[in-house]
């Protein structure tokens, strides 16, 4: 494709767009929207038209709004309305006090723990069968140490949290519920 000085294009490849300022065989120098002079090959060019590729919010949000008057709302089943969701923790150390000014290493973690642990038997007390703690990603110090607090536990199960949700910082404790309990 044969570029000319004053073309509008895009890169093919990176949300760049720009006019062409000089063509010199297959190089093709541009002034991006940004202000800057940027060399590129011919083949890592496309041509624009005008306000061809221009799409205000609103147009996407109509399109949006059309498209889903078309589709049928499925019904959601009564059991996926009743999923009640798991009890979290935040155990990152600004959470649980205001200051850790004069705290040593060894404090923090005890604090930690101790909130871990104190949470784990309210859950176990109100039957609580899910319980997320958060603990962040860190050195694996705090996340080590909560996984021995949960293994002392008959009842207990578990695993790393919804990656979606909490992303790696988060594991997720099942707590199986007795009758005898």
């Amino acid at each position: 494709m044969k570029f000319q000085v004053g073309d509008s294009i895009e890169v093919l490849d990176d949300a760049i767009k720009g006019t062409v300022l000089k063509v010199s065989g297959t190089s093709v120098l541009v002034a991006t929207e940004d202000g800057f002079e940027m060399s590129f090959l011919e083949t890592e060019l496309v041509k624009i038209k005008g306000d061809a590729m221009k799409v205000s919010n609103f147009d996407v949000a109509k399109a949006v709004k059309e498209k889903q008057q078309g589709i049928k709302q499925k019904k959601k089943s009564p059991k996926m309305e009743k999923v009640v969701p798991p009890m979290e923790v935040d155990l990152h150390i600004h959470k649980l006090t205001e200051s850790t000014r004069g705290m040593t290493n060894f404090d923090m973690l005890n604090l930690q723990m101790d909130t871990a642990k104190h949470k784990l038997e309210f859950a176990i007390e109100k039957r609580i069968q899910k319980i997320v703690f958060i603990h962040g990603v860190g050195q694996g110090v705090l996340k080590t140490e909560l996984e021995y607090l949960f293994g002392r536990y008959d009842n207990v199960t578990f695993y790393d949290a919804d990656y979606k949700t909490y992303g790696l910082g988060a594991t997720e404790v099942y707590i199986y519920q007795n009758a005898n309990n």
